[in-house]
């Protein structure tokens, strides 16, 4: 029996447990609400708690269990001549046995016999049925795969019975416990808190399993490559030299990809922050209610465009439109039809990046102007002061604090960007300040370094992981400032 036609029948049980239970409470109490120290519906979820909660666990224990002792046995059961061979070999023949599990599933009786005896090309035989097999396949490898398929068809079954068993026994044990002063809303309750934690502790565990990974895997790279080469080093040059050549391991200076990162970035808020803080200003203060219901959303669609196309968006339109200008302007000073603009540059990631951040501004800053009371607001006016004066000298003081920590949370969600940066900025790792030439990014050598077919035992990939820790310290540091300063300078109003 699959697992999803497994949780469709748990499910179904949960629902005929819970009318049931339902339907118990109430014969308990003889219809008498006033009896029941929980509702009726509070004890049908009970019954049905008990009936798929404990199912889905086995389940889930079973899922993770059963191919670990199913792949223990067959590798124990592997000749003597793989085994001295290695881990590594073990681990290939294992998974040959898989691919050739998968083709027996395929294969008529004749075909499978015509296998074991020889007559027939194991490789060819699964290859004429889909199954790609590398190496021309051993014999023994046919024993293994049929005892992989019967190991884990017993336990396909055994899950099954096990599973629905426990369904049914948990749903009769807790309709059991069903009458008239029996707590279901507190138990009820004990559970819905029991999950919500674990959902919270989900993404706090998946941080920490992310961090330690990156930890991990930066602290192997830190002993192959010092430290202070890689924080103060200017040279990017992680080449792959020959075997036995003096610098092997290449230059992994951080200092043109962090400069990159912050630059691009500083050119994009610059782009970005004017524009989205003016629309911000105009749609809480001047902007009519209709006008305000149709331009927010219009402006906050921006924000739902994958960064790819903004990418496509760079490389087909900006930059050539302002290598364009640069040639027509150079020609027309100089005389020389030469672009001074690159295609590819700082100013044009800026640009793309800078279009992409004017909906988190607008959105967030918007969000915040409007927190200030409105009794500021008539004060500032009844005193004299015009629109313009109480939003300059009233509002944006007051909103100014909510307005640096989202301009400081933008500024982050702008060092993170890849694909705009790949598309629009290439892949130039320099240190210059010319705004209309190519550089790159932290992210950006990431994705380079981790591209290929590539084993994470070579200084070339590791930096991957030592380029991915920092650019994490740098972001997480740029929000911990932004909950600073609000929390710092926040007005507490009535």
């Amino acid at each position: 029996m699959s697992t999803s036609l497994l949780l469709l029948i748990i499910a179904l049980i949960g629902f005929v447990a819970y009318f049931a239970g339902r339907a118990r409470s109430l014969a308990e109490s003889g219809n008498k609400l006033a009896t029941l120290h929980s509702l009726p519906g509070y004890h049908g979820s009970y019954v049905a708690i008990g009936a798929v909660l404990p199912a889905v666990l086995v389940l889930a224990a079973w899922l993770i269990a059963s191919p670990l002792y199913v792949d223990s046995t067959v590798r124990s059961a592997l000749p003597d001549t793989v085994q001295g061979q290695g881990d590594a070999a073990v681990q290939l023949a294992l998974g040959q046995v898989k691919a050739v599990a998968t083709g027996l599933n395929r294969l008529d009786a004749a075909e499978v016999e015509a296998v074991k005896t020889g007559s027939a090309n194991l490789r060819e035989t699964l290859a004429a049925k889909g199954v790609a097999l590398a190496g021309e396949g051993e014999p023994y490898m046919v024993e293994a795969a049929e005892q992989f398929n019967t190991m884990r068809g017993y336990s396909r079954w055994l899950m099954s019975a096990a599973v629905l068993l426990v369904a049914v026994a948990g749903g009769l044990y807790a309709i059991r416990n069903v009458t008239t002063r029996f707590r279901a809303r507190n138990q009820v309750e004990r559970v819905m808190l029991g999950s919500l934690v674990v959902a919270s502790s989900i993404a706090i565990l998946t941080t920490i399993g992310i961090i330690g990974s990156m930890l991990s895997e930066a602290g192997r790279f830190f002993s192959m490559v010092s430290p202070m080469e890689f924080f103060f080093g200017t040279v990017w040059d992680p080449r792959f030299a020959a075997a036995g050549s003096e610098g092997a391991s290449g230059q992994f200076g951080l200092l043109p990809l962090l400069g990159g990162t912050l630059y691009i970035a500083f050119v994009a808020m610059l782009f970005a922050v004017p524009i989205g803080l003016f629309a911000a200003i105009y749609m809480a203060e001047y902007a009519s209610p209709r006008l305000r219901s149709i331009a927010k959303p219009l402006l906050e669609v921006l924000a739902g465009i994958p960064t790819i196309v903004y990418g496509f968006f760079a490389l087909v339109t900006v930059g050539p439109f302002l290598r364009d200008i640069s040639t027509q302007l150079n020609g027309l000073i100089t005389g020389n039809y030469q672009n001074f603009i690159q295609a590819q540059s700082v100013l044009t990631a800026g640009i793309v990046m800078g279009i992409m951040l004017i909906p988190f501004v607008s959105s967030l800053s918007d969000d915040i102007i409007t927190q200030v009371p409105r009794a500021l607001r008539d004060g500032s006016l009844g005193l004299g002061a015009t629109r313009s004066e109480t939003v300059k000298k009233v509002i944006l003081p007051a909103a100014l604090p909510g307005i640096v920590g989202a301009l400081l949370l933008t500024a982050s969600r702008a060092v993170g960007e890849t694909m705009i940066v790949v598309l629009a900025a290439g892949v130039a790792a320099r240190m210059q300040l010319d705004p209309f030439e190519p550089m790159t990014t932290v992210t950006v050598k990431i994705v380079h370094q981790l591209t290929g077919d590539l084993e994470f035992t070579s200084p070339q990939t590791l930096v991957a992981f030592a380029l991915g820790i920092t650019l994490f310290v740098i972001t997480l540091c740029l929000n911990i400032y932004a909950l600073y300063i609000v929390r710092k300078y926040r007005e507490q109003y009535e």
